[in-house]
C-alpha cells in the first residue's frame, strides 16, 4: 500500500471533510430522496435523480478520503533543513526570460492548490525543483515549451 505525503494542517482538513460529508451531507442527500420519492414516477423525476447523483458523488468522495486518511504519511516539516527544496518547502523562484517571480509550497497531492501556490510533489515544476538549492537554475517542461527557473529562495513551511 503506497503511504500519501501530507502535512499536518493537510490531514486536519481531509479529515474535517470527511467528518462533514459523513455527519451532515449523507443525511441531506438522504432526506432529499425520501422527499422527492413523495413526489411520485421516479422515471421522471428530475429531483430524485439529481439527489441520487448527488449521493453517488458523496459515497465516491467518502471512499476516496478514507482512502487517503488510511494510507497517510503525515511529514513532520519542521525537522527539515530548508537548504535544498524537498516536501513541505516554500520556494521562490524567477522566471530567467520574463524576471517574474513566483512562490509555490510542495505539499502531497491531496491538499495541492494552485491558487493558493500549493503545489504537488508529483507536478512538472515541483519535480524539477526538489533537491535544488538557492541559485540553481532548473527547466521544466510545459505545455507551451520549457521554462527555465532560478531558485531566490527556499523556507520551511
Amino acid at each position: 500500500m503506497e503511504r500519501v505525503p501530507i502535512t499536518p494542517d493537510g490531514l486536519e482538513r481531509l479529515k474535517v471533510e470527511l467528518k462533514q460529508l459523513k455527519s451532515v451531507d449523507r443525511h441531506e442527500v438522504i432526506r432529499a430522496i425520501a422527499e422527492a420519492r413523495t413526489h411520485g414516477d421516479l422515471s421522471e423525476n428530475a429531483e430524485y435523480h439529481a439527489a441520487r447523483e448527488k449521493q453517488s458523488f458523496i459515497e465516491g468522495r467518502l471512499a476516496e478520503l478514507e482512502d487517503v486518511v488510511s494510507r497517510a504519511d503525515v511529514i513532520d516539516i519542521s525537522k527539515l533543513d530548508g537548504d535544498t527544496v524537498t516536501f513541505g518547502t516554500k520556494i521562490e523562484v524567477a522566471d530567467e526570460e520574463t524576471d517574474e517571480e513566483s512562490a509555490f509550497t510542495i505539499v502531497g497531492p491531496y491538499e495541492a492548490d494552485i491558487t493558493q501556490g500549493l503545489i504537488s510533489t508529483s507536478s512538472p515544476i515541483a519535480r524539477a525543483l526538489i533537491g535544488k538549492r538557492v541559485g540553481d537554475s532548473v527547466e521544466v517542461a510545459t505545455p507551451r515549451g520549457a521554462k527555465t527557473y532560478e531558485i531566490l529562495s527556499i523556507a520551511v513551511m
